[in-house]
């Protein structure tokens, strides 16, 4: 099992529990009665008192209402970096900008993952987005099954959350609004119930390939930072997001919980 680790505890010394936003009402409808859905998954309408222009991607931050400016050390460090590009950078341990077959399966070891787990992950990443990221430099597919960092965001698969834009940028309404629709209780947290509720309302028609990349990035999601049976929303943005890419941190983090 891979090891447990805890953006809020590890990187955030000074973290508090997650911002409980009040009902607030807008000067529009977000619900119609001739579509229940949009009652039962309403979006977050509290983003516009905290993040200033939340619906506007952020090119190398990741906002959210509990960090209103992201980690502004990161973002110094990895500025030049899409968020998208400083989630991958992890497992560019070299960062010549390209991610070998090899540099997945030893990420996923030192995340604390089986021989198994971290094979199947390379067949997944690897063989799936190398090609879509190798087109920005050849149409010919790359024998190594290389995944380039520049061109990450064309591995953007379907049936997301659409947290990450078509460029690769950070949209804080769309993160927002996985709480706000499937957080039932409110407590900044999600069941493994409400996660698959999520994967399921994401879903978009015909994508067989996006189901189950979101199922395998949100199991995966699961394992690294579930505690007390729910995964926690800074720790979500913490690790999905990987604010500031934090490569060495995040296994320093990791390392921490042996």
């Amino acid at each position: 099992m891979p090891r447990k680790v805890s953006f809020s505890e590890t990187q955030l010394p000074n973290f508090d529990k997650p911002i409980r936003p009040p009902s607030i009402s807008v000067d529009f409808s977000t619900t119609v009665p001739e579509c229940p859905v949009t009652a039962a998954r309403q979006p977050a309408r509290y983003t516009n008192d905290y993040i200033e222009k939340p619906g506007v991607p952020r090119a190398n931050t990741t906002a959210s209402i509990d960090r209103p400016d992201g980690d502004e050390s990161y973002t110094k460090q990895f500025g030049d970096f899409t968020p998208l590009q400083q989630h991958v950078l992890f497992w560019d341990r070299d960062r010549d900008g390209q991610i070998y077959p090899w540099d997945t399966y030893n990420g996923f070891r030192d995340l604390g993952f089986n021989i198994i787990f971290s094979f199947l992950a390379v067949l997944i990443i690897n063989l799936n987005f190398s090609y879509p990221t190798r087109l920005a430099h050849s149409y010919l597919p790359d024998p190594w099954f290389r995944v380039y960092v520049d061109a990450v965001h064309k591995a953007k698969h379907g049936s997301d959350s659409n947290t990450y834009d078509p460029e690769g940028r950070f949209v804080p309404q769309s993160f927002e609004n996985m709480f706000a629709k499937y957080d039932r209780d409110g407590d900044g947290a999600l069941t493994l119930r409400e996660l698959f509720d999520m994967m399921h309302g994401n879903r978009c028609a015909a994508d067989p390939f996006g189901w189950g990349a979101a199922l395998f990035e949100w199991g995966t999601t699961w394992l690294l930072i579930e505690k007390d049976g729910k995964v926690w929303k800074e720790d979500v943005r913490g690790l999905i997001i990987l604010e500031g890419t934090r490569s060495e941190p995040f296994r320093t983090g990791v390392d921490a919980r042996l």
